[in-house]
This record gives structure tokens, sequence and C-alpha cells, in this order.
């Protein structure tokens, strides 16, 4: 029995879409967790067992995980809570009902940074990686996707590309790092959920197929969309004035902040690409899929 949380989500529904197409073929059994059970796509219904709730609830938890062998974790951030709060306080009751029924195998998703100068102070990043220390000590094997920046959030900037021809950001424009479609991220970890020949705790960099500046990105929309896109960068302090100003707990704002400055000081820098780390849908490929449509409609 595999477990998926935040079957809804950008990842989640990737995943649970390639786990409905392979887990039957592999002998497996599929239960989402799943506030909304309407959200689930058709293909779902009938197919997968489906415990209704919140995956940080203990009752609900303690529901899913019952005879269950493996788990996919997925937190969703939460902006009105502080980082502690939103990743490890979501989390620990997950802790405790993976060890009481010891559940064997635990994918969860991540950042990169962990062994970087960097990594204790890269805001929701440094919380993301005691999430997965947490996960790690209840005595499960786990592995956590180790992710850089997804390419589907530029579709919260779709509005301004069309309307101001745009993008913002705050790190520097030739500043080159990886960044990964979701989907790629999905496969990875129905892999890791479908072969659970793997044991002990680490990371797996999903890292895209190249590394891109904001100015190589705004060339490759340019390109796309035969019209001019820039790229605009922001002032760190302007975007934690604007963030709080949406109403957003002070200390996630913060956290968000002091990633952003790590990641412009190199933290997804330090993991090289290999053909192990490296996923292949490119930007072009995901511009013209996805943010193109979205950009001219």
């Amino acid at each position: 029995m595999i477990v998926i949380t935040a079957p809804t989500g950008n990842i989640g529904r990737h995943l649970l879409a390639r786990l409905l197409e392979s887990a039957p073929a592999a002998g497996e059994e599929l239960r989402v967790i799943v506030r909304d059970p309407a959200r689930l796509p058709d293909a779902a219904r009938g197919r997968v067992d489906v415990v209704t709730g919140s995956h940080s609830n203990a009752e609900v938890l303690d529901r899913a995980f019952e005879g269950a062998d493996a788990v996919f974790w997925l937190v969703p951030p939460d902006a009105a809570l502080t980082p502690q709060d939103a990743y490890l306080g979501f989390s620990r009751p997950a802790v405790e009902a993976l060890a009481a029924h010891r559940v064997g195998h635990v994918v969860g998703v991540s950042a990169l940074g962990r062994g970087t100068p960097l990594a204790d102070r890269a805001g929701v990043v440094t919380t993301s990686l005691a999430m997965d220390d947490l996960i790690a000590d209840s005595g499960v094997a786990y592995r956590a996707l180790a992710c850089p920046s997804f390419f589907e959030n530029f579709l919260e900037e779709a509005d301004s590309i069309r309307e101001n021809g745009f993008f913002t950001d705050s790190v520097d424009a030739d500043r080159k790092a990886p960044l990964v479609a979701v989907a790629d991220i999905a496969a990875a970890a129905a892999g890791l959920l479908l072969d659970r020949s793997w044991t002990g705790t680490g990371s797996v960099p999903v890292l895209g197929p190249q590394d891109l500046s904001p100015n190589d990105l705004a060339r490759i929309m340019t390109e796309q969309f035969g019209r001019p896109v820039r790229y605009e960068r922001q002032p760190l302090d302007e975007m934690y004035t604007t963030l709080v100003g949406y109403g957003l707990n002070e200390a996630f704002v913060q956290g968000i902040v002091d990633m952003k400055r790590a990641k412009d000081e190199g933290l997804d820098a330090g993991v090289a690409r290999t053909p192990e780390t490296a996923s292949p849908t490119g930007f072009e490929q995901w511009c013209a899929q996805h943010l193109k449509p979205a950009v001219l409609s």
C-alpha cells in the first residue's frame, strides 16, 4: 500500500496519475489523504482508497498509515504560520504515526543546500532540511527529493508577463541555477515508491537538464512568445514589505527572504548534474506547453 499526501497539488496530481498507470502492474494498492475528495481526478475514482482530512491531523494519519508500506510526504507551505510550525509542527504527527504503524519507506519533497555553508541560514529551506531530519530520525527508510525552484512558479507571473512584459525575482540577472518541472519530481518519487529496494536515509537531487539565469529565461520567453520579455530584480526589503502587506506571517516572510538571499549566494549550485541527478524536461519545452498558453490567452 502506497499512501499519497497532497494528491491534488502540483506534484501530487502528477504522481497520482503516474501511479494509477503503473501501480496495478506492480501489485500495489493506492491510498490518498485529501481534504476534498471531489477534487480528485475521475481516473482515481473507485481505484484508490480515500482518507478525507488533513495530513497534519493525528487521527487522519492513524487511519491512512494503517497497513501502509510507503508514504509520499509533502508539506503544503502555510504562510500564515511560522516556518517551524508550517514544516516541523505539521510533520510531527506523521512521525509518530510512521513509527506506530511501522511504515517502511517514505519519500519526501525537500530542497537543495544540505551540506553547504548556506544551509543553516537559508530560511524556509533550513526548516525543510530540519523536517527531513525529523522524519529520518523516526527509523523509516527515507529519501528527500532535493529540488531547486520549480518552472511552475512562473505561472504566477503570467499576468505580469502578458500585461507588463516582465517577470521578477530577487537574484542577480546572470546567476545561473537549476530549475525543474514538477512532473519530473513526480517521476522521481514514483520510481522510489515502486522500487523500495533502497534502505537508510539520503537525498535525491532532481535538477532539470541545465542551469539557467533570469536573463536566460527572459531570452527563452521572448523567443517562445514572439514579444520582448525582460527580467526585473526586486530588492529583498521590497519583497519583505510586499509580502507582509498581504497579511502573511512575518516570520514566514523572513524565511522566504532568507531563502532568496541564500539562493542568490549559490545555495542551489552545490550538486553536480549527472545522468542520475538530471531530469528531462527543459524550460523551452515546458514554456511552450504551459507558460505560453497562459501568457498569450
